[in-house]
This record gives C-alpha cells, sequence and structure tokens, in this order.
C-alpha cells in the first residue's frame, strides 16, 4: 500500500494502519478521515523526531493523561531518607573515602569500604555514585518490600529491571552490565551515617544497605566479576525500610533514568509533598542538597528551574512554585506523582 499525500496540506500520510484506515473509509467521509490521519501521521512524525530522552517524558505524560500507568503494581519504594539526602551525581576518585550530604536538620554520611577478592586481599571500592546506584537501590528496595525478605535475588531481577527502564543490557567491560556490578560493589562495600540535629539535642543511626554479598571472580583477572545471585539488607537497613519506604512511579523513573539529580528530585518531592501547608526551602539549602558541581548558585539556579520544568512535563500538576528565596512545594496528594492511594489495585 503506497503513501498519501493530502493535497490540501502536502502531509504525506505513510503509516500502514492509517494507509488501512483511509482504504476502508466510505467516500463520503474520506475527507474527514483524511484529516484525522493526517493530524495523526503529523503527531507520529513529531514524536519520532524528539530526543530519546524527550520522547520518554511526552510518553510518560500521556501515559498519566490518559490515567494508565499509576495502579498499585506501577510502583517501586525507596528508602525514605535517601529521598532527603543523596549520594554523589560524579564518580570521586578512589582516594576519596568519604562522602557528606545535608538537608535541614539532617545529615548523610557515606564512607566507601573494601571487599575480599578470591585470593583473600582487601579491596577498595569506590563511593558509590550517579543514576545507577540509585537505580539498584529502588530495585532492591522495591524486591525487598514485595517479597517481605531482606534477601534478594539479584542474578536475573535487575537484568529484568534495567529492561524496563529502558536501559540496553550489554556486556563487556564497558557494557551497562558491568557498570551495574562496579555500583552493587560500591553500595555493597559502603555504610551509611545518618545524623540528626536540632540545636539542642542530637542523634546518630549508622548502617550498611548490604550485609552480605557473593562476588565471584573470572579467571582471567581482565574479564569482570560475575553477578552476585543474592544481596542481604543489613538488619538496621531492612527494618527501618519496612516502616520508611517512599513509593515511586516506575514509568517517572524509567523517563529520568538516566539523570541522577531528576531522580534524586523526584523522591524528594515525593517526600516534601507529604509535609503539612507550604514548605519552603532557600536556594542556598537546595544548593546544599542538589549542587553538586556547581562552583555559582546562579547556574544552579538556572538549571535547577529547567529540571523542575522537565519534570512537570510528566507530573503536570506537581504543587511546586518559585520565589527569589527559593522553592515552595504545597502539600497534595499522592496522585500528583502518579501515586494511587492505598487500596487502588488498577
Amino acid at each position: 500500500m503506497s503513501a498519501v499525500i493530502d493535497l490540501s496540506s502536502g502531509y504525506t500520510i505513510r503509516d500502514k494502519d492509517l494507509l488501512e484506515r483511509l482504504a476502508q473509509a466510505k467516500p463520503i467521509v474520506r475527507d474527514v478521515v483524511t484529516r484525522e490521519c493526517e493530524q495523526i501521521q503529523a503527531k507520529r512524525d513529531n514524536r519520532a523526531a524528539l530526543s530519546t530522552i524527550k520522547r520518554r517524558r511526552v510518553q510518560t505524560a500521556d501515559l498519566f493523561r490518559e490515567e494508565k500507568g499509576a495502579s498499585r503494581d506501577d510502583l517501586q519504594h525507596i528508602h525514605s531518607v535517601l529521598a532527603i539526602c543523596s549520594l554523589p551525581y560524579t564518580r570521586q576518585d578512589i582516594s576519596v573515602r568519604e562522602w557528606e550530604r545535608k538537608q535541614g536538620d539532617m545529615k548523610l554520611l557515606v564512607q566507601a569500604g573494601k571487599l575480599m577478592d578470591p585470593t583473600g586481599n582487601w579491596v577498595e571500592q569506590p563511593l558509590p555514585f550517579g543514576s545507577r546506584s540509585r537505580l539498584i537501590l529502588l530495585h532492591t528496595c522495591s524486591e525487598a518490600i514485595r517479597t517481605k525478605s531482606a534477601t534478594i535475588e539479584i542474578e536475573d531481577s535487575l537484568s529484568g529491571f534495567m529492561k524496563a527502564m529502558g536501559l540496553q543490557v550489554t556486556g563487556g567491560k564497558n557494557g551497562s552490565l558491568n557498570s551495574f556490578k562496579q555500583q552493587i560493589n560500591a553500595l555493597a562495600a559502603c555504610s551509611m551515617t545518618f545524623g540528626f540535629f536540632n540545636g539542642k539535642q542530637s542523634s546518630t543511626m549508622s548502617a550498611k544497605p548490604f550485609k552480605k554479598i557473593d562476588v565471584f571472580y573470572m579467571k582471567d583477572p581482565a574479564q569482570p566479576p560475575l553477578w552476585p545471585s543474592q544481596i542481604t539488607f543489613s538488619p538496621e537497613f531492612f527494618d527501618t525500610l519496612a516502616k520508611h519506604a517512599l513509593p515511586v512511579n516506575m514509568h517517572a523513573v524509567r523517563a529520568f533514568s538516566g539523570s541522577a539529580r531528576k531522580l534524586d528530585i523526584i523522591f524528594w518531592l515525593g517526600f516534601r509533598i507529604r509535609g503539612e501547608g507550604i514548605t519552603r526551602i532557600s536556594w542556598e539549602a537546595l544548593a546544599e542538597q542538589f549542587g553538586e558541581g556547581y562552583a555559582r548558585l546562579d547556574n544552579f539556579k538556572r538549571d535547577f528551574v529547567r529540571e523542575i520544568a522537565e519534570i512537570k512535563e510528566v507530573f503536570e500538576k506537581l504543587p511546586v512554585r518559585f520565589s527569589d528565596t527559593g522553592i515552595e512545594v504545597s502539600h497534595s496528594v499522592s496522585e500528583v506523582l502518579a501515586i494511587p492511594t492505598k487500596g487502588r489495585k488498577a
């Protein structure tokens, strides 16, 4: 079936389903059907011309607008403390062994650790960083909530999760699988210390995310280690996860899976909208939490406004507004982040 050109607009209708629809249209309504097919073809062509990242945002927004993709089955979970204070965005040199983040009256200290190799030597691991580390924590926290178990079968489930996030699953030294393995090792080796203070008193809680990981190495040292088959959360982390799991829509995560900062902002907004009234956060406080890599506050403000705008393309009713002094987040229902109320299954 050959393409049809709408002579009134000069637009080519060429998709097979649209051509079949035109062929089946009765003469009396053919002009109307032609215009409808032209509009559909134009929309498809415009979307195809978008970058992959932009296209994902548009597709996710369409999904939510049609009230799809927002059931309990579409949820993942992250520990709420990781929605408040975050990991590094960029790779830190192996000599950097500590990372600190502050948000309000809370601080997170991440300390890099070591794992044992097959010869009995301790091998320093880097600090976990980037979108991969966040996706791993999201996946493992979600699996722990789903199975009600601290031990996660990760060998097969993580590959499936990567595909669900729209990531290519590639092998080899520079493949996506190896980058995920490196972040699993970094997370398994690190320890996290959470500090809370209010000027009168303070409290400190320390926990390793994972209690146990088995890493298998190839005989050829140039080959990357194999997947661990299981990961076990530490009792401290698992117990608090069960009480403080924050739901996140998996389609939104997929739309922003390549950006660690945007993932952090989505997690953070999920925590903030649950507060009472309006929460106001200064630009300086926002930069403390999200401003890694920025030497100038005005550059951070410019990019943060743009990133919020991109997130609002997906969550159109996001209760966020900017002021000269910072950002205002209003209390709202979870549905503004495509998170259904409890009890809604589909």
